[in-house]
């Protein structure tokens, strides 16, 4: 009688298939847990964003709300600060990225700094920045403050645009965009 035809061979190789089968299915049901225990809890996703009521903000005026721990300025500019911001030349800046999230990798234009509206149109009148100081993290103030009208930082005397980009002082780089969009007329979602 050959190996082949051995019907103890047959059962034996189910069991070695039936066995490992089984231990497979062991194992991933034993590491789920494990794996699942690595991904970020419900809270911590639910913090992950932010939904603003910009409803009461008004022309040249500044809403500043706390996200992930750290100030966001979201400033709805007036036609002479849209104008002052798209006025300067990219080889005036310090720092010539956007630093925008929504918009990685583009120069650092007053249009590619702005929010787009819920219609599509980017016409500068929102501009929604963190508002933590790139040299080493102090709050800049606003409201026009510093030689470009935009923010100073009185820390170490750094000096931002109407755009949220550094223009003289120690800071390397412009204040950073986050992630934000229009999810309606009145609210802009953070995150």
């Amino acid at each position: 009688m050959s190996q082949a035809e051995d019907p103890s061979g047959d059962r034996r190789d189910f069991l070695y298939y039936a066995t490992a089968g089984t231990g497979a299915v062991v194992a991933g049901a034993a590491a789920w847990p494990l794996v699942n225990s690595m991904n970020p809890s419900a809270d911590t996703r639910a913090a992950s964003q932010m939904r603003v009521d910009v409803s009461g903000v008004g022309e040249g005026t500044q809403l500043t709300v706390l996200f992930l721990g750290k100030p966001i300025f979201i400033r709805r500019r007036t036609a002479e600060e849209i104008e002052a911001g798209r006025a300067v030349e990219l080889n005036e800046l310090i720092d010539d990225d956007a630093r925008n999230a929504n918009n990685e990798g583009a120069e650092a234009t007053d249009e590619n700094r702005t929010l787009t509206t819920p219609d599509g149109e980017n016409t500068g009148e929102w501009l929604v920045m963190q508002g933590v100081c790139t040299h080493l993290g102090c709050v800049p103030i606003g409201e026009g403050a510093g030689d470009f009208g935009g923010w100073f930082c009185p820390c170490h005397g750094s000096h931002y645009d109407t755009a949220g980009r550094i223009r003289r002082g120690p800071a390397p780089e412009n204040l950073p965009v986050p992630a934000a969009e229009f999810l309606d007329d009145a609210t802009i979602l953070l995150g």
